[in-house]
């Protein structure tokens, strides 16, 4: 059994230097006691808040930052580019007719990190 997300759950990405907390907005959802999130709630910005500094090699930014550093290894900000939807997700239970987000589902950066739930922002609500 998994422990659904919802508004303030705490993430991290794995080239985020802090943690965030996921927003969901509260259009047709199931409040527990703050709206449940889904596999969709995977915009940035919106959903996905930054996460500090990146430290991805992938990222634009930091590369060039890195190249102006002489190669040495330069954070920007974090601008999250998740476009695919949270995976696996709880097919078993539907928020907003899609999968409602479990705290074992992960998220992929287009710059290469992995975001990760932590904390579900909620203990009273599993999804069997």
């Amino acid at each position: 059994m998994a422990m659904l997300a919802c508004t303030g759950a705490l993430m991290q990405c794995t080239f985020g230097a802090a943690p965030s907390a996921l927003n969901v907005l509260p259009l047709n959802r199931v409040l527990a006691p703050t709206p449940v999130a889904n596999i969709m709630d995977n915009k940035p910005i919106v959903n996905v808040p930054p996460f500090g500094m990146c430290m991805s090699m992938a990222n634009p930014m930091v590369i060039a930052a890195t190249a102006a550093a002489l190669g040495v290894m330069t954070p920007m900000p974090c601008i999250p580019m998740t476009v695919a939807p949270w995976v696996p997700g709880v097919p078993t239970v539907l928020i907003g007719e899609m999968p409602a987000l479990g705290m074992d589902s992960k998220l992929m950066c287009n710059w290469g990190g992995v975001i990760q739930i932590n904390v579900p922002g909620q203990f009273a609500v599993l999804a069997g």
